[in-house]
């Protein structure tokens, strides 16, 4: 049984469809990135999962059960079960490193503070934050800001964690440290639906692939055949426009 079940899922902005007939199963422990051009419904897709938008046909079952968005206690359920990081930090800026990764269990959990303290220290331990647990979001890097800001998502303990372009505020330079602490929850076994336009990690790190164009899934597969070789003539289309990096020198394909 998957852990997430989206079933011929539609959804609009007034007038206008943005997903159409979308169906995609997610496993437990899987990574399920979503790539496509700009305005293709990947970023729509996660926030219709979580209610924050409205879905006007199709079924989400979640661990086994149909999730019922008009009702706010079980949309309140399924947020503290799945968490979702945002390509905005979205951080408290009048609280410390530390207060913003407890403030969620506390008030969501509601944990005794003891135990929100110990769970947000080792969490920000883990991405290399201890050093900053009494700054402000404003004394931080934009890296470590986007760490805290998954961190905190983390610090639910969700079953399910929707990354949405995470990385594309940042500068290169600090792309790669956000990246790392995917790659660290990947290797524990975090499952996760990313939006990225960094196709290079989204090769690495992915178990499945799924291209999206005009709110519709054109295809899905491994990353190898995404990117290597795609069935459909869009895909075949995008990932043509991909750049290539040449191999280093002295190397033998």
């Amino acid at each position: 049984m998957p852990l997430l079940d989206i079933v011929d899922l539609r959804a609009s902005y007034g007038s206008r469809t943005v997903l159409e007939r979308i169906s995609l199963c997610v496993e437990k422990g899987e990574i399920v990135s979503l790539i496509g051009p700009s305005g293709s419904g990947k970023s729509t897709l996660l926030r219709v999962l979580l209610g924050l938008l409205p879905l006007e046909q199709g079924i989400v079952r979640f661990n086994g059960r149909v999730v019922d968005y008009a009702d706010k206690a079980a949309v309140s359920a399924l947020r503290a079960d799945i968490a979702i990081v945002f390509q905005q930090y979205n951080l408290f800026q009048n609280m410390t490193v530390l207060d913003n990764v407890m403030i969620t269990p506390s008030k969501i959990r509601r944990w005794p503070r003891e135990e929100a303290l110990r769970h947000a220290t080792e969490l920000l331990a883990r991405v290399g934050l201890s050093q900053k647990l009494d700054a402000y979001p404003d004394e931080l890097s934009g890296g470590q800001q986007q760490r805290v800001a998954i961190v905190r998502a983390l610090a639910l303990r969700p079953k399910i964690l929707l990354l949405d372009e995470i990385t594309a505020a940042l500068d290169p330079e600090l792309v790669t440290e956000v990246q790392e602490t995917i790659r660290d929850l990947s290797a524990d076994g975090m499952t996760m639906l990313i939006v990225s336009h960094e196709m290079g990690f989204v090769r690495e790190v992915s178990s499945r692939v799924v291209f999206m164009a005009e709110g519709r899934i054109v295809e899905a597969g491994a990353p190898q055949q995404i990117f290597d070789a795609p069935l459909e003539a869009r895909t075949r289309e995008f990932v043509g426009k991909i750049p290539r990096h040449p191999a280093p020198a002295g190397h033998q394909p």
